[in-house]
């Protein structure tokens, strides 16, 4: 008794974003993150383009839809952050589900303020006009490699993340949400159309960045079968997976937050939709670039590469407008880091306070100095802990790798699975439609939503369980 009265208690107290626009911008800051920056355009252009993302496309209106919309609606009614929320609403024989979901963000934090780190060095680089050195090959590995450079830059990345969290939902996230979101749409437009301008010298055979354009929309059917379809869908169903941020604990904690009386639904269609642009510009922005500069086989680099290596070599060949950009887009790609590292530790801290009953001070500087260890140990995989280990999927990596490769490939589809059995066997999909329908909202696509949270989506979610361990 003494425990449900406590959270009844805590309930009164807990905060809410002012209104869906502070929801909608700080969940967009969420799902709009290193993912859709570095991942997106690369696939994009390994997929044949236009085709990626027509696939895309239908897959966020449909697989997309149906489990951002699952974690609004657990987190709404249970007004509990992913820890609790899922023995909330399924009873204690879900609990492993909410603790898996905790365990997630977690492991990512620590090596997502790394790279956030990364990329506070690479803007560093090109504000102070050295910009054209990390254009470079060996500059990447260099920096990497450091012992002591990657954990400062960590630590500040880290650090700023920890005080946005501190601040608490209205001061910390919401307020920095409503300023950066803004801005970052703006940047990633100005970028996408100077990209649209582009053209190199001769020594660039005459391509501009209107050809990149083409090669970026145009779906290349040219020796297609249906396995490289397959492999396409699988693709554009991994990017959408890790790009919403669903199965981290964030929605759900978000949602939490979210007010009774505003209307969910749209506001998830929102969300929806600013992810999947800055996804789409995001591809705007850096094929043509790339495309110009170093044709299509440079369009092949992956991951990290791309972001700091293709990118740099790109900006340092364009002279002095070269450096602007490269300012502009480094500033631009920290702002997505943050809001979207920012409601990872959200998602670890809102946990601690709903679990234990910490409060929001104790709970972040606990779990900051905690990410703060594992965020050193990530960094010194690349010096003193080097080792190299080869993934089921086949993918060889260090610490950052392995810390990855266990929470995106690993933990999220096994989280998304148990969320559609939890919603569409166990409490059924009614409580979701309900919840967002509370206040005599329309749920349209609900038979779509009923099928896919029921049958299609888990399948789908097998399918990249199985791959990420090599059966496939």
């Amino acid at each position: 008794m003494q425990q449900h009265h406590h959270h009844h208690h805590h309930h009164k107290e807990r905060s809410s974003f002012s209104g869906s626009l502070g929801f909608v911008l700080a969940a967009a800051g969420s799902a709009v993150g290193l993912g859709n920056l570095w991942r997106f355009p690369y696939l994009a252009a390994k997929d044949g383009g236009g085709l990626f993302l027509v696939v895309y496309l239908i897959l966020v209106v449909t697989f997309g839809f149906t489990l951002l919309m699952s974690e609004c609606g657990i987190g709404r009614k249970t007004k509990q952050s992913s820890l609790t929320a899922y023995g909330a609403l399924g009873g204690s024989k879900w609990n492993w589900l909410g603790v898996i979901s905790a365990v997630v963000p977690f492991f990512i934090l620590p090596y997502y303020a790394v790279i956030g780190g990364w990329v506070l060095k690479y803007a560093t680089v090109f504000i102070t006009g050295q910009g054209v050195a990390a254009a470079d090959d060996s500059f990447f590995g260099g920096f990497i490699t450091g012992n002591v450079q990657p954990i400062i830059f960590n630590v500040i990345f880290l650090g700023a993340t920890a005080v946005i969290v501190y601040r608490g939902v209205n001061k910390g996230i919401e307020a920095i949400s409503k300023v950066l979101m803004p801005i970052l749409l703006i940047m990633v437009l100005g970028i996408s159309i100077f990209a649209l301008t582009v053209h190199g010298g001769p020594e660039t055979a005459g391509r501009t960045g209107l050809d990149g354009f083409l090669v970026y929309i145009i779906p290349d059917l040219h020796g297609l079968t249906f396995r490289g379809f397959c492999y396409v869908v699988m693709d554009a169903m991994g990017q959408l997976f890790y790009s919403i941020s669903v199965a981290m604990g964030i929605m759900v904690t978000y949602s939490s937050y979210f007010r009774d009386e505003e209307n969910l639904v749209k506001s998830v269609n929102r969300v929806e939709f600013f992810d999947t642009l800055v996804a789409f510009l995001a591809g705007v922005m850096i094929i043509p670039v790339v495309f110009v500069f170093m044709g299509k086989e440079g369009m092949g680099s992956a991951g990290p590469g791309l972001m700091f290596v293709a990118i740099p070599k790109v900006f340092a060949q364009m002279g002095h407008v070269g450096t602007v950009v490269g300012i502009a887009f480094f500033l631009m790609v920290i702002m997505a880091a943050l809001t979207s590292c920012v409601s990872i530790m959200e998602a670890v801290v809102a946990g601690l306070m709903d679990k234990f009953g910490w409060s929001r001070k104790k709970a972040t500087l606990i779990e900051t100095a905690v990410s703060m260890a594992l965020g050193i140990l990530v960094c010194l995989g690349y010096n003193v802990l080097y080792f190299e280990y080869t993934l089921p999927n086949g993918a060889v990596g260090q610490i950052l790798d392995i810390f990855d490769y266990a929470t995106n490939n690993v933990l999220m589809p096994v989280v998304a699975i148990g969320t559609c059995l939890l919603i569409g066997w166990a409490v059924k999909p009614k409580t979701i439609i309900d919840e967002a329908t509370k206040n005599g909202e329309v749920f349209g696509r609900k038979t779509l939503y009923i099928v896919m949270v029921k049958f299609v989506a888990p399948i789908l979610l097998a399918f990249l369980l199985l791959s990420a361990f090599g059966i496939l």
